[in-house]
């Protein structure tokens, strides 16, 4: 009998030694190897403690060992872990109509549920076949977007880094310029089945559409019988300080889409997902054996996903996100530094753009200064912190960025 190594308490150094013998090489090695959290704050192996400012790309909305989302965990599990499909739970129900409510949905609407984004996000592009019942063979995305790295998902993300290595991938798909409305109705047609759009795209820099694209996508997907999915799972589920982001006057100008897909911060940390298709039509579109997950709805993170939310609503942590998130993108701006270009977002999701390719030189002195950051790209550092992170944590990063030295430019 080949003997197990139970994990064990070790040094940053020795556990990265075991993870590159043990798991494959898809991440390239940890930056650290965390062992716990609480609240905005996260320690390694050596018991350095790190202001999370990432929060697990977007995903811990309330922070670390939230005690509400700890507990219903833990009831859950004490009490009901899985089922199949072949049966219900009332966390899954309660958590489909807590999804309606919060999308404003339609009479007719309906929620699938997954365990992540990428799923949501396959569910989607199934979900547009069978609109298009093999007649409408194209799919339109948008240029530098992400949508996920499952096959279909992938046939949805702009990156060639990420698509050239696998392809073929399946076809049909054609990407315009993010917020080019000329472009997308130039690209319409009878045999457009859907178009993809992330209201906000988090992975190519927190890039924001220019004010009535989303209403002409909506126009142009009517007019043309096309179906508009949006891409929610970086950017929903309160993280803009809004439900969705498509909810801002400034983004979404009052429209419905046909479907929305959601993951992230939808669980607080626990895998979920969710799509949500939009009146009778689109939540008709998916029958019985179509489509299905061994583990979407399982009541346990059905039972994570309606704790985050209540906390969320209980500590009105959506006007927190947009009070503090207009604070600090001011504070970054005003300082003035010659590294800083501009700093954009909404709520929680933020860039800070710099004047040189040195991003990823940036990230590694805040992580060294106890700070976790994101260079989504060469010029961006991405924030998308918890939900419960204070004005003083806050300003933590803000003096670092103050102190950068004028050598990190060279």
């Amino acid at each position: 009998m080949s003997e197990v190594m139970p994990p064990q308490a070790g040094s940053v150094a020795a556990w990265t030694e075991r993870y590159g013998h043990a798991l494959m090489d898809t991440f390239g090695p940890p930056q650290r190897v965390l062992v716990r959290g609480a609240g905005p704050y996260v320690w390694d192996a050596d018991g350095v403690r790190y202001l999370d400012l990432l929060g697990g790309i977007a995903v811990n909305a309330l922070g670390h060992a939230h005690p509400t989302l700890t507990a219903a965990i833990a009831a859950q599990l004490g009490t009901l872990g899985h089922v199949s499909n072949f049966f219900a739970s009332p966390t899954q129900v309660a958590l489909a109509e807590t999804l309606l409510r919060l999308a404003a949905a339609p009479a007719g609407s309906r929620v699938f549920l997954a365990n992540s984004g990428t799923e949501a996000n396959e569910g989607a592009i199934k979900l547009t076949r069978r609109h298009s019942a093999g007649r409408r063979p194209r799919l339109i995305a948008m240029e530098h977007a992400f949508h996920g790295r499952t096959m279909g998902a992938l046939s949805l993300t702009y990156k060639a880094a990420y698509r050239e290595p696998f392809e073929p991938l399946p076809p049909g798909v054609e990407f315009v310029p993010y917020g080019d409305t000329d472009a997308l109705a130039a690209a319409m047609g009878p045999d457009v089945a859907a178009v993809f759009i992330e209201p906000i795209q988090g992975e190519a820099g927190v890039r924001i559409p220019p004010p009535g694209f989303l209403a002409a996508a909506r126009e142009l997907t009517t007019r043309h019988g096309a179906l508009l999915v949006l891409d929610e799972v970086q950017s929903g589920m309160g993280r803009t300080g809004a439900w969705f982001a498509y909810q801002h006057d400034e983004i979404g100008g009052g429209i419905t889409p046909d479907v929305v897909t959601v993951a992230k911060g939808l669980g607080g940390g626990f895998p979920v997902g969710a799509l949500i298709a939009y009146g009778e039509h689109a939540a008709g579109l998916l029958g019985p054996g179509q489509h299905g997950t061994t583990f979407g709805g399982n009541p346990v993170a059905s039972a994570a996903a309606l704790a985050t939310i209540g906390v969320i609503e209980r500590d009105d942590l959506l006007t927190h996100v947009s009070e503090l998130g207009a604070w600090w993108r001011a504070a970054l701006t005003a300082l003035r530094h010659p590294l800083v270009g501009t700093v954009r977002g909404m709520g929680l999701l933020i860039a800070v753009e710099l004047t040189a390719p040195v991003a990823a030189r940036v990230a590694q002195l805040a992580l060294a200064a106890g700070f976790v950051v994101n260079p989504c790209t060469p010029t961006t550092i991405r924030l998308a912190p918890p939900y419960v992170l204070s004005r003083d944590e806050a300003q933590t990063f803000v003096d670092f960025v103050a102190g950068l030295p004028a050598e990190v430019m060279a």
